[in-house]
């Protein structure tokens, strides 16, 4: 039995999936690169599986319990820990102050949190360096190895992390993959949803590729790591404005045009494609083309007065 099966995973934000029937597997001690381009659904997949947004259909097994809907501390409880993207961290907390929240949280012991604090800061020497910094005041590296640090406080089975080295130098970055070397040699097993896309590949022993909300990809990180077309328009995708929806985006061309009486302009709309995905299934539904659908939606916001602090 695998440590992590996920099985017909949907779900999304509110009414409006992203992702369609996720189908995954992570073995004990595994490192699996998710892999796709912006837009394609990869941290809803990690957010549902991690229960921090609700799943719609499908299940979520993780070390052969069912926690499919289970509240996300619940979750992590059970030792599969999710580090989301931008870090989620407490700015105006130290560094120390940091990890023994972590500590606590875990329900450690004095002498076990002391034990579990000294060994984040031996792996991480440059945290034992400021560990009367805020956090806040970390430069994006540091910030990223204190997220990684809270996380090996709770010595998990299964770590997912969500865009590890987002806008990071590549000094820092090869220091965090060596960091998650060191997970995985302790017997940590990992999904890592990353832009180096070559960089996850040969850290990782399986690999998905996530297209417009669905498995596009399954096999070994090495077989997808020699298709160079692939590694080659995964850099180039990251940097591609989202899909234009509407028909004419079918042919290439922009999405629908939408006129706005108030301000006598036309707008294009563009949307990430696995929500473009779920968008086109809700005009569906209604008897709608696409177009008509977010024409529609647009005329019945227009007027309401956003909620203070919206």
């Amino acid at each position: 039995m695998a440590l992590l099966e996920v099985t017909g995973l949907r779900a999304g934000y509110g009414r409006l999936p992203v992702i369609f029937g996720i189908e995954l597997t992570v073995e004990e001690g595994e490192i699996v690169a998710l892999l796709g381009l912006n837009g394609a659904g990869k941290t809803t997949t990690l957010r549902a599986i991690s229960g921090m947004i609700p799943v719609m259909a499908g299940t979520v097994r993780f070390a052969g319990e069912d926690v499919t809907g289970q509240p996300a501390e619940r979750i992590t409880r059970r030792g599969l820990l999710h580090v989301p993207e931008g870090r989620g961290i407490f700015p105006n907390l130290r560094v120390d102050e940091s990890l023994r929240l972590s500590a606590a949280l875990a329900k450690l012991d004095a002498a076990e949190a002391g034990r579990r604090v000294d060994e984040a800061f031996a792996t991480f020497p440059s945290l034992e360096r400021r560990r009367s910094q805020a956090a806040g005041t970390l430069s994006g590296g540091e910030q990223q190895m204190l997220a990684l640090a809270r996380a090996l406080i709770w010595k998990p089975r299964l770590l997912m992390v969500d865009e590890m080295s987002q806008g990071l130098a590549p000094a820092i970055v090869d220091r965090l993959f060596e960091i998650v070397g060191a997970f995985r040699d302790n017997g940590t097993a990992l999904i890592l949803v990353e832009q180096f896309v070559t960089r996850a590949l040969a850290v990782a022993d399986r690999a998905y590729v996530v297209e417009k909300g669905e498995i596009g990809y399954s096999g070994t990180a090495a077989a997808l790591a020699a298709d160079e077309e692939f590694v080659r328009s995964s850099y180039l995708g990251d940097t591609s404005e989202p899909a234009p929806v509407g028909a004419a985006a079918a042919a290439g061309g922009p999405g629908p045009r939408v006129r706005s009486r108030d301000l006598m302009t036309d707008v294009n709309v563009s949307l990430p494609p696995a929500l473009l995905r779920g968008l086109e299934e809700r005009a569906e539904r209604d008897g709608l083309d696409i177009d008509e659908f977010i024409r529609q939606a647009l005329e019945e916001t227009k007027g309401r007065t956003p909620k203070e602090g919206s």
